[in-house]
């Protein structure tokens, strides 16, 4: 029955009372939200489309993608420079491709704390994220849950462990998962170049485009963007060129 009320609640046309008091968000009662202002995802223009004006750090963020999220990490850059300052792990979980070193570094991240765990199983890739989420040792959880299905309280297991914390907590998985209900507060879609379909996002505007402009991109710095699954796409290729297979 929990498990059913949980799916009513956090469905996308269930409102949720909330109020606003000396500009400080107090979260309704069926919230797993505790954080006022979010991490800022480094473009302003997706900024004012968050409803916490950027990253929440207390619940799970998905983003949906047909490949592997590898060029959507490029969305996510400008965060872990921030959260590189407070040397603590940025964990890669099931990652399909090794980070390229050179890329992190030259985007002021520190390598040292990227954290690389390779589950050897469905079970065990679960676990590993709960645990990385519930560890105070965690700036950053990216967890690439591949194309399984996941039941409503697997991943209603992880929301609860991020919303425990305060790491941002990125799950990566499929397109076809947005037909199915999840308990992150925020579900997000890059189907396009340059371009961040906002699924979901409690409490704020939804089924929205965001066109993420060149000119809030590092002057000077490599960029890492999600491109179309099209075969013989050079642009693709360019992109995939920034990772390097797991051994």
């Amino acid at each position: 029955m929990n498990e059913v009320l949980e799916q009513i609640i956090n469905r996308n046309d269930t409102w949720r009372g909330r109020q606003r008091r000396f500009h400080h968000y107090e979260p309704s009662a069926n919230s797993d939200s505790h954080s006022a202002v979010g991490l800022t995802s480094g473009y302003a223009t997706l900024d004012r489309q968050l409803e916490q004006g950027g990253w929440p750090l207390d619940s799970t963020i998905e983003l949906l993608s047909d490949s592997n999220g590898l060029g959507a990490m490029g969305l996510f850059l400008p965060a872990m420079e921030r959260l590189s300052e407070q040397k603590r792990w940025q964990a890669f979980i099931a990652p399909p491709y090794i980070p390229y070193a050179p890329l992190l570094a030259a985007r002021g991240i520190d390598t040292q704390q990227v954290l690389l765990v390779h589950p050897k199983n469905r079970q065990d890739l679960l676990w590993s994220t709960e645990q990385a989420l519930r560890s105070s040792t965690c700036s950053a959880v990216f967890s690439w849950l591949g194309s399984d299905n996941y039941s409503y309280g697997e991943l209603r297991k992880l929301q609860l462990a991020a919303a425990s914390g305060d790491s941002l907590a990125v799950l990566f998985r499929p397109n076809e998962a947005a037909c199915n209900h999840a308990p992150a507060s925020l579900r997000l879609q890059m189907r396009e170049y340059r371009r961040v379909h906002i699924l979901k996002q409690r409490g704020g505007n939804q089924h929205i485009d965001v066109d993420l402009p060149p000119a809030e991109d590092v002057p000077g710095q490599p960029q890492l963007w999600e491109l179309p699954v099209w075969q013989g796409d050079n642009r693709r290729g360019a992109a995939m060129e920034a990772c390097s297979p797991v051994a």
